[in-house]
């Protein structure tokens, strides 16, 4: 498959995807998950007066984390209702905050003109890891920071897309997310910009009171989710359902009554050269 060909297909993969991000309500998905960002700020060590880019932002939450630091944030999604949600947040809590349509693959701002940028649980799934790897780094200050969240292969999350491929099966030819999740792939994509990595294991965990409300839950509310329920007939949907509720019966660290599931991502503070 020559070049062209292959940006083409990617291309494809990503307007599905765009659709599948879309669907059902990703902000309530991201109500659970703010802890994430607010210790990537964090541990960034952002500075007032910084400029910050939240690359992938949902409805926001690494870039209110950032604004909330005193830096002059800007989000950029693809999916316009996610963003105007974040608008939405923003507003309530006063911040000066930005929110634009863009592509992490192709984002729409100047070179080096960021002293910071972050991604949480959003430039994972950029079908082109190394694209959109190149995009961040292309938009940084040299010395500059970037922080990342994504959740790791061998995590419940990682499981998870694993039993919902098994059902209905990914695109081919494109590289997991999950990747994202590891040490050796992000060396891979950004080593030779990079002065400096540091990287720590963290644990969100998933509180529901059945394993059954989990399944209910990430139905209707996570796009991936979502749209794989959708491709399958009833049978399929029935063994989908029982397939994820099983999952989170496994990895429930409760032992009866309510779950907590404990799902680990990788975060990484990478500093450029």
């Amino acid at each position: 498959m020559n070049t062209a060909t292959a940006r083409a297909d990617l291309s494809a993969v990503k307007a599905r995807q765009q659709k599948t991000w879309a669907s059902g309500d990703f902000a309530v998905i991201a109500s659970r998950i703010v802890l994430a960002s607010e210790l990537l700020a964090d541990a960034a060590g952002l500075r007032a007066g910084w400029k910050v880019l939240d690359v992938a932002c949902g409805n926001g939450n690494a870039t209110l984390a950032a604004a909330r630091s005193g830096t002059r944030a800007l989000g950029i999604d693809y999916v316009p209702e996610l963003l105007e949600g974040g608008r939405g947040r923003a507003l309530a809590e006063g911040l000066d905050v930005e929110f634009r349509i863009g592509d992490a693959e192709d984002l729409p701002v100047d070179d080096a003109s960021f002293d910071a940028v972050l991604s949480v649980f959003g430039a994972m799934f950029a079908p082109d890891h190394q694209r959109a790897a190149s995009e961040i780094i292309r938009v940084a200050r040299p010395g500059g920071a970037i922080g990342l969240v994504s959740w790791t292969p061998d995590g419940f999350i990682g499981e998870m897309f694993r039993v919902i491929t098994r059902h209905v099966p990914g695109p081919p030819g494109v590289a997991s997310p999950m990747l994202w999740g590891t040490e050796q792939h992000l060396s891979t994509l950004f080593g030779g910009a990079v002065a400096s990595t540091r990287s720590v294991q963290r644990t969100c965990t998933w509180r529901f009171t059945t394993p059954e409300e989990f399944v209910a839950f990430f139905r209707r509310w996570y796009g991936p989710t979502l749209k794989a329920f959708e491709a399958l007939d009833e049978n399929g949907r029935t063994a989908l359902a029982t397939d994820l509720a099983d999952l989170a019966r496994h990895w429930d660290q409760n032992n009866g009554g309510s779950i907590a599931i404990p799902a680990t991502y990788l975060e990484t503070i990478l500093t450029l050269r």
